[in-house]
């Protein structure tokens, strides 16, 4: 499992012009499903993504996890966050899980998000999605769970 998380001042998500996934300050996280990855992998990468500490502390260090601070979670499906690009000029969606075993995986990592978390929003799997969002800092980390390639 691959995320993407943004530490934002707020975010969204629309989908055919109406909201369907908001926070204020918190972590806008973009999740993709890779081959051959379960629940097993979903959960470990939730368990990061809650406790990685990207937001400043007293003393303006890098000390404080989402569930610190109380932040939102915005969880957006993106299968595009498996693709090779190491050839060519059009990237292969290849590395990607197939579209039901993403769709589950996003799912159960949402169920499990929200179990565990307080403010938890999403984006819509498989729609044509409008992600607005204003990063702070900016910090942007790569998460990965699973095998090593």
């Amino acid at each position: 499992m691959i995320g993407l998380l943004q530490r934002v001042t707020a975010a969204q998500v629309v989908v055919e012009g109406a909201v369907v996934g908001a926070i204020d300050a918190g972590l806008m996280v973009l999740v993709c499903a890779e081959k051959g990855d379960t629940e097993k992998e979903a959960d470990a990468l939730l368990g990061k993504l809650l406790s990685y500490r990207v937001f400043s502390d007293d003393a303006g260090k890098m000390n404080r996890s989402v569930t610190d601070v109380a932040g939102g979670l915005l969880l957006v499906p993106q299968f595009t966050l498996a693709a090779d690009t190491r050839s060519g000029t059009r990237p292969s969606f290849s590395p990607a899980a197939a579209p039901a075993d993403g769709q589950r995986l996003f799912d159960h990592f949402v169920r499990q998000a929200r179990a565990r978390h307080g403010i938890v929003a999403t984006g819509q799997f498989g729609a044509d999605m409008k992600v607005t969002l204003t990063n702070d800092g900016p910090v942007t980390f790569w998460l990965q769970t699973g095998p090593s390639k």
